[in-house]
């Protein structure tokens, strides 16, 4: 089997989920920090293109507004070198953005998805690369959910980023830690995928534990 072709993609690490607006919960967002700086490094070392995504809303959004503090990149990121920049306004980083076509352009096979958000911007980017044919990979601890109440019912931050890495295992991505993910990377190896009938299987009491 052939090495996969990775890109990793940066999404949304800004201001404002990091003590702004819309803070960071679960993981500890000062952790999450210094594990997507960990991965960044780790893929520059492996020449694998790092790919920045920056959401940028309207001038009179609650968050992520155009020109405010809030919609600047983290410092952990306007820190560090990239191979490609995205602005976008939508939870998927391929919406109305060039990113597939330059996957394509430098022959990708794989994507990584670290960033915020687990559950909105992450999700959508997983199950859009997922779609488009890319096998996916997701670091659960350089990512990060908030926390939700609305006219469905509420969930902390730590329940949606969980269910969320669970369901994405199941079927859509490669879920592991930095370390694993680092790990991987210098093994060259392909990161395998369960399945929802597996994941089912175990969850009944009908297959071992992984």
């Amino acid at each position: 089997m052939s090495q996969p072709r990775r890109a990793l993609i940066v999404v949304d690490v800004q201001n404002d989920y990091l003590g702004g607006n819309l803070p960071i919960e679960y993981p500890n967002a000062e952790l999450s920090l210094i594990n997507i700086g960990k991965v960044i490094d780790a893929a520059r070392s492996a020449k694998v293109p790092v790919i920045i995504v920056q959401n940028i809303l309207a001038t009179d959004a609650p968050f992520m507004a155009q020109g405010s503090s809030g919609a600047a990149l983290h410092s952990t990121i306007s820190s560090r070198a990239h191979d490609h920049y995205i602005a976008k306004n939508m939870p998927s980083a391929f919406t109305g953005t060039d990113l597939e076509v330059w996957l394509c352009q430098h022959g990708v096979d794989t994507v990584t998805v670290i960033g915020y958000m687990t559950h909105n911007c992450n999700l959508s980017t997983v199950l859009h690369a997922f779609h488009s044919g890319f096998a996916v990979e997701f670091v659960h601890d350089a990512s990060g959910s908030v926390p939700y109440k609305n006219r469905a019912g509420s969930a902390s931050a730590e329940e949606i980023h969980r269910v969320i890495r669970v369901v994405l295992e199941s079927r859509f991505a490669a879920v592991m830690s930095t370390g694993e993910w680092i790990v991987l990377l210098k093994s060259g190896q392909t990161a395998e995928r369960d399945s929802i009938f597996r994941s089912n299987q175990r969850a009944r009491g009908l297959l071992a534990e992984v």
